[in-house]
């Protein structure tokens, strides 16, 4: 008998995850959605063939008629909470997959709980942007018994992934060590960009993208990568350093970079880009160059009042707009090579358009 899946967590990841599980994970009975805003799972099934989803008010509703839950979550606390409110339930014999990136310590405990009602545990962390969810090509990362992670294997490469790389027979922590370890690379890697950047803003060398002729972009209220999670996996990758006597010093110069992203745009809405402005602000030059632009603006707005009358005044006013234009163009070009844009709460990604070369 085919089996009953559930998805808890319909953020930025879950999203797409689930989208990419409907339209291409064969499933022959309705993907249970729930989320703490009920909004999200109506939303995502209203996208979605109307029997092809079934939304839940509580996590107990659905874990009654699942079979394989999966869980996808911002931190550490939530999936305990999460993963408490699943064990109420009478779960022997069902498989939970958490795909969220938390502690290893926390992964280890949280297993050691479901372990011990009898349910099957896979820690499954997934590498990749939002887009690559979009697109189906997440690496997952799955670490548990053989025989549970051959339960998943139907739903990832070619459905919601495009690889694996594998812990089968490992403790599960190893997944999220891996994946901490591959998040400090994604920080170092924002840094020293940050760092690169702003040193040609101060030589007089413009940072130029060859993708802000390629990428196709659009709007989003929500960040690629929040600077609170970023900051989470962070400090989680720092404590795993001093257990290991490893002194992550690019880490924590990133946390710091990181905590002045939070503070000007706020945890949430921060995003990872953001190290960018940071490295401004610490150098000396404005977190963003909107403000610029503003003023810029306003000298421009004055100039075409101010502008000399008779015959000349024709030929200023074009001139004056012109410029105006060529200024606004080459913050555009720059907006679009996705150099300044996340930094504020307001961005523009790669959409559709994401894909691995």
């Amino acid at each position: 008998m085919a089996p009953q899946l559930m998805w808890i967590g319909l953020g930025n990841m879950g999203r797409g995850m689930c989208q990419n599980l409907v339209q291409k994970g064969n499933l022959e009975k309705p993907l249970i959605l729930y989320n703490r805003s009920k909004t999200r799972s109506e939303d995502l099934a209203a996208t979605l063939p109307a029997d092809k989803t079934e939304v839940v008010g509580s996590i107990e509703e659905g874990v009654k008629k699942a079979d394989i839950i999966f869980t996808i979550v911002s931190n550490d606390a939530a999936v305990k909470e999460v993963i408490d409110t699943i064990l109420k339930s009478d779960v022997k014999g069902k498989l939970i997959i958490d795909c969220s990136t938390i502690h290893p310590d926390a992964t280890k405990q949280v297993a050691e709980k479901v372990l011990a009602t009898g349910a099957e545990f896979i820690a499954c962390p997934v590498f990749g942007a939002p887009a690559a969810a979009d697109a189906g090509v997440l690496i997952f990362v799955p670490a548990g018994p053989k025989t549970s992670i051959d339960k998943l294997r139907p739903y990832t490469t070619g459905v919601m992934g495009r690889a694996e790389i594998p812990f089968d027979g490992k403790p599960y922590e190893s997944a999220l060590k891996l994946k901490l370890l591959g998040n400090t690379f994604v920080m170092n890697m924002v840094s020293v960009l940050g760092e690169g950047l702003t040193l040609g803003e101060k030589a007089g060398v413009a940072g130029y993208a060859e993708r802000m002729v390629k990428g196709v972009y659009w709007q989003m209220e929500e960040p690629l990568f929040s600077a609170d999670n970023a900051r989470k996996d962070v400090s989680h990758a720092m404590n795993l350093g001093k257990e290991f006597g490893v002194d992550l010093k690019l880490a924590k110069q990133a946390d710091e970079y990181l905590k002045v992203v939070a503070d000007h745009a706020g945890g949430s809405k921060g995003d990872i880009a953001g190290i960018y402005g940071a490295v401004r602000k610490q150098n000396g030059l404005k977190y963003s160059i909107l403000i610029g632009l503003v003023v810029v603006a306003a000298i421009c707005v004055g100039a075409w009042f101010l502008s000399p009358k008779g015959e000349n005044q024709t030929t200023w006013r074009s001139s004056l707009i012109i410029a105006f234009i060529s200024c606004y163009l080459m913050w555009f070009i720059t907006f679009m090579a996705q150099l300044h844009p996340l930094i504020e709460p307001r961005r523009t990604n790669i959409k559709e358009g994401f894909q691995y070369e």
